[in-house]
């Protein structure tokens, strides 16, 4: 018996010998594999690492940039409002307003100075103006054919020569567009990019790119008159090099361009650097209101982290934990049981862990059974993870599918209104695999089981990568008893509108009755007018109120509508004012949005412009366009373009007390004033806006007035022909006729047919029908 037992033992040991080697062996080839695919980390690390600096710097470069220039807009643009307090500036106020700016470290700046403009037949006078207050023998010279021109009339060196003096600045269009702009949106701007007069006596080789600063000098006045212009003149190549000498560290090289007003991007400046670029960044720059365009470049040698010797470190390091190790599978194999010992000791934390994961796993499960709301979680390709309880009983299905195309069907999901099938592309889910967040999304869940429907809010969120894989998770709740709450209270609305409307009705048709039967001076006759405004505003208030319920409950029809084409219309329906208006309207973008509601918001500012006007003064109103890129707060999907479209006026403003109320029910802010209103045109079109995705707001107008924007999705669509939008305005001007005359037919009691109200009472259920706004895709 032990002889047979030693040789088992022996046997044993003759496998150890033999199996060593080859263990050690198979070690130390994966170990080799393993040591080269670390080394080929290492290196594409380093590359990530260069990459990573470089997006760094980069942003750093564009952060510097933006803010010098937001820092010299912001400067001049204070320098300016204090200015405008002056009403007879002299030499000695621009001096002491503008020698702070001496100081400031306006990296590339080279002069400031204060323009005026003047008419050729106002130049003697204006000459004789400025040198009486302190401009000695200033001379006036105009050098460019034009009808008005820009004289510099004080200026300050800041690290340069100053401008001369009485220089006609129309002698350059770059900065004289400048100053047209700023003057007309009462904000600071800056001009295309060209070579300062004063530089034009340089040779070829000194002579900068070069652009100007331009703030206009509007006083706060009732009655504001507009003083002038502050000019900050900056050279490009020497602003270029002291924003970026300290961000580059000598590594990259920079290249600013400007986008002219000709479409044209000459270069502003250039920053040169070491070595041969192989990295390239490029960032568009809001400066003023102008774009920038700034491309960064480096040599990937020369960032930091980009080469060093850590890969031969690795590849050292690694072999040599190679070898060792083969070394101790050697050992680990001619010693069986030793190495058994040392596994089942080193998988002790392993069955620990494994027990405590379980654990977890369990009490996630019993959390995901107890809570009411319902859960549901995809991985990335939309296979269904979980479906706790809650939601099984919501949706009444109790199996799942796995492809993401079936979701529809297999659940009866469908919109709000019940009857469209709910795009796939747009379940939160889905929209949460793509990296989107959604909130509150509605839906109406309908199937065999729920064969009444219900409807849910959706909350939808990429599965945090933390959970070691990626998905989706969906939290749904049923707010089928709310939205029914809602629908009874908004039929209730509509019902008492209606049934207070009929009588208003009947009360304006006997009063226009009883009116026509006077005779002239008569004593009733004011008191038929008095029952026929309160029957006006009346009818006002419901048809507001209604529109104000309506306003989040009615579906949104969105197409592509062509916004210039409808501020045009809201224009020309309220160019009725008397003295007439000045309404400036740029370029305007197609959006995507409901026509009849998007024409309501228009009409509701554009209206408030021309009602809010100081006494004696004429209305004028501004309506501009401004490109955002997404929407706000992450509510336009990436790549999206949306726009900002602005309504600026000059009337007499909002105080800054009342302006976060202003968009609430009821409120009104000029009550003391003596406007009439009913305190829910401005909710009306926040809600309207937020329906559509965007944000709406209101700031003071520089110069005086008030500024109200709103943002909405630019179309990517083409406009439909003009013709069809025409003919179906004809027929929807048509039916809105026919029922017209049938509801003014309507005989009361011993009387005739009634007569049309009157358009201009200012009812706007009496108002003439318009055609309908032609709608463009």
């Amino acid at each position: 018996m032990r002889r047979r037992g030693s040789a088992t033992a022996a046997a044993g040991a003759r496998r150890g010998r033999l199996t060593g080697p080859w263990l050690a062996a198979a070690v130390l080839v994966v170990g080799l594999a393993a040591t080269l695919l670390i080394v080929a980390g290492v290196r594409s690390a380093q590359r990530d690492n260069a990459e990573s600096v470089m997006d760094q710097r980069s942003d750093m470069a564009e952060a510097a940039v933006l803010a010098e220039t937001e820092r010299y807009s912001s400067l001049l643009a204070a320098t300016a409002a204090g200015l405008a307090t002056d009403n007879a500036m002299t030499w000695e106020d621009f001096d002491a307003a503008t020698s702070p700016l001496a100081s400031a470290s306006l990296i590339g700046a080279s002069s400031v100075s204060f323009v005026v403009p003047a008419v050729a037949s106002r130049i003697p006078a204006v000459q004789q103006l400025w040198r009486s207050r302190g401009a000695d023998g200033i001379v006036l010279q105009p050098t460019a054919d034009s009808d008005e021109h820009y004289f510099t009339i004080f200026t300050r060196g800041l690290g340069g020569a100053a401008a001369p003096v009485g220089t006609d600045v129309a002698a350059a269009s770059e900065p004289a567009n400048a100053l047209i702009d700023a003057r007309r949106m009462s904000v600071p701007t800056v001009s295309d990019t060209y070579v300062l007069l004063r530089d034009r006596n340089l040779p070829a080789a000194r002579q900068q790119h070069s652009f100007v600063f331009a703030a206009p000098i509007w006083p706060r006045a009732a009655d504001p008159t507009f003083r002038g212009w502050l000019v900050l003149g900056m050279r490009g190549q020497d602003f270029l090099n002291g924003v970026l000498a300290t961000v580059s560290q000598g590594q990259l090289e920079g290249v600013l361009r400007a986008h002219n007003t000709d479409g044209s991007q000459p270069v502003v400046a250039r920053y040169p650097a070491a070595g041969e670029p192989d990295l390239e960044r490029q960032s568009l720059l809001d400066v003023a209101d102008r774009e920038w365009t700034l491309t960064v470049r480096a040599d990937s040698g020369h960032l930091p982290g980009a080469r060093s010797g850590l890969p031969g470190a690795v590849l050292g390091g690694c072999l040599t934990i190679t070898v060792i190790l083969a070394g101790l599978v050697h050992v680990l194999a001619t010693g069986r049981e030793r190495a058994v010992a040392r596994v089942r000791e080193a998988t002790a934390e392993l069955r620990v862990a494994e027990a405590e994961s379980r654990r977890q796993a369990g009490l996630l499960g019993a959390v995901m059974t107890s809570i009411g709301d319902g859960v549901g979680v995809v991985d990335e390709n939309g296979r269904f993870l979980l479906h706790n309880p809650a939601a099984k009983q919501l949706l009444g299905v109790d199996d799942d599918t796995e492809q993401p195309d079936g979701w529809q069907e297999h659940y009866g999901l469908f919109r709000p209104d019940g009857r469209t099938p709910f795009p796939v592309d747009e379940l939160p889910l889905m929209r949460a695999l793509r990296g989107e967040h959604a909130n509150g999304v509605e839906m109406v869940v309908r199937n065999p089981a729920r064969p009444e429907g219900i409807v849910i809010s959706v909350d939808g969120r990429p599965l945090d990568v933390s959970a070691g894989q990626r998905g989706a998770v969906a939290v749904f709740h049923d707010i089928t008893d709310l939205r029914r709450y809602e629908t009874d209270l908004a039929v209730f609305a509509g019902v008492v509108a209606h049934d207070l409307k009929a009588p208003l009705t009947v009360m304006r048709g006997h009063c226009e009755v009883a009116e026509e039967a006077l005779e002239d001076g008569d004593d009733a006759r004011p008191s038929l007018e008095r029952i026929q405004r309160a029957v006006q505003r009346m009818s006002g208030m419901i048809d507001t109120l209604l529109a104000y319920t309506t306003a989040r409950d009615a579906p949104l029809n969105v197409e592509a509508v062509d916004l210039g084409a409808l501020v045009a219309e809201v224009v020309q329906d309220r160019a009725g004012h008397d003295p007439p208006p000045e309404v400036f309207v740029g370029e305007l973008p197609a959006v995507r949005a409901d026509p009849a509601m998007l024409r309501h918001v228009l009409d509701n500012l554009i209206g408030n412009a021309l009602k809010y006007v100081r006494p004696g003064a004429v209305a004028r109103v501004d309506v501009t366009a401004t490109p955002i890129g997404t929407g706000p707060a992450g509510t336009g999907p990436a790549g999206s373009g949306w726009t900002r479209i602005d309504v600026a006026d000059r009337g007499i403003g909002i105080p800054d007390a009342e302006k976060p109320a202003v968009f609430e029910r009821f409120h009104r802010a000029h009550v003391s004033a003596g406007y009439a209103g009913t305190g829910l045109g401005l909710a009306i079109c926040k809600r309207i806006v937020e329906r559509h995705g965007g944000e709406i707001g209101v700031d003071d107008n520089p110069g005086g007035g008030t500024r109200f924007h709103f943002t909405l999705e630019v179309s990517d669509m083409k406009l439909r022909s003009r013709k069809k939008d025409d003919e179906r305005a004809r027929e929807k001007l048509e039916r809105a006729l026919a029922e017209r005359s049938a509801m003014e037919n309507v005989r009361l009691p011993g009387m005739s047919a009634l007569p049309a109200a009157d358009p201009s009472a200012g009812d706007p259920s009496a108002a003439r029908l318009r055609s309908p706004v032609p709608h463009h895709d």
